[in-house]
């Protein structure tokens, strides 16, 4: 450990972590990867939550634990089958990577898990503070975690910015390490719901006294988001819709499937049959689908499924989304009809 770059004393130390860990024994989410400690979830849980709100994880992760509900099951998946059912999450390089990483898990290490941070990050899509926060809350490894809410609660606790290895250094002088895994939690859940980026509730903060701050900061400038038009197909042959693959070198979404996509010359005039808003990282997607021919003049690689089938396919998450609209305005369609 380097030298203390926290402005408080040793009984100021103790005074923040008891009153932080009161306040997470208290007020603290009941999410499901926190009813056990077991480091196959907690790591399932952190993956997904990358970049992801948790909202968003929770109906995804009940549906990853019941289809893959050990390490040994997820190793022996077929990776189709792994997307098929992270479909929706997004960034899906993170669950190839999973996947790899439960393999190496399962076949090279007997389905015994990493218990030290070190080991953690030889595995495939496992970073610094992964590797930190399976560690700590699984096995309590004294070590602390740094994310974007973490470095923001750092932040406005000492009232200015640092460079990187200085945040995760302030954060491990902070460590209670009697109870780790539940300090990184409680740090991360006080930046969630507490101490967030816009609007903090500083009044009912556990960490008030401690703050040079109170939350005051200057906005942080944000880069414009873009906005594109898209255009894509929806053919019916029965039960069935037909679907195309993105290429396996694809940056984006490699080998997953998608409705044809059309070009403005292809619309012929046509009203959409529905429009759907989709964004992704800094761009806004205004997408219209536009129905099409079975018989149109697709690529060679489309295919016909039934709606059955369409639920175990790793579909993009954006055509996942049209396709439960799609069912949405049938059943709509259905139920004024037999009014």
């Amino acid at each position: 450990m380097g030298e203390c770059l926290i402005p408080l004393s040793t009984a100021q130390v103790r005074s923040f972590r008891r009153a932080l860990l009161s306040w997470y024994d208290q007020h603290r989410r009941e999410l499901p990867w926190r009813r056990d400690r077991h480091p196959y979830r907690i790591w399932v849980s952190e993956i997904m939550l990358q970049q992801t709100r948790v909202a968003a994880v929770l109906d995804h992760y009940a549906r990853f634990m019941q289809r893959f509900p050990t390490v040994q099951a997820l190793s022996v998946a077929r990776g189709k089958s792994v997307l098929a059912v992270w479909s929706g999450l997004g960034y899906y390089h993170r669950a190839r990577r999973m996947h790899q990483a439960a393999k190496v898990i399962a076949r090279e290490r007997g389905g015994a898990f990493p218990r030290s941070a070190e080991e953690w990050l030889d595995l495939p899509g496992i970073g610094r503070y992964t590797a930190a926060a399976i560690t700590s809350i699984a096995f309590d490894a004294p070590i602390a975690v740094v994310d974007g809410n973490v470095e923001r609660v750092l932040q406005r606790l000492f009232g200015d910015s640092t460079r990187r290895e200085a945040t995760w250094q302030r954060a491990e002088d902070l460590l209670d390490h009697k109870r780790p895994g539940d300090f990184n939690q409680a740090m991360m859940e006080l930046g969630a719901m507490v101490c967030t980026p816009r609007a903090p509730l500083c009044l009912i903060c556990p960490a008030n006294l401690f703050c040079q701050t109170r939350g005051v900061e200057e906005a942080r400038p944000q880069p414009p988001r873009k906005s594109q038009d898209v255009c894509y197909g929806l053919a019916r042959q029965g039960d069935s819709l037909l679907l195309t693959r993105r290429a396996r070198d694809a940056s984006l979404m490699a080998d997953m499937w998608e409705l044809p996509s059309l070009t403005p010359d292809k619309v012929n005039g046509d009203a959409p049959l529905l429009r759907v808003r989709h964004s992704i990282t800094d761009t806004d997607y205004h997408v219209a689908v536009y129905p099409m021919s079975e018989t149109a003049e697709v690529t060679s690689g489309a295919r016909w499924f039934t709606v059955k089938q369409c639920d175990r396919l790793a579909l993009t998450g954006l055509a996942r989304k049209i396709l439960r609209k799609v069912a949405g305005e049938s059943k709509k369609s259905a139920g004024e009809s037999k009014s």
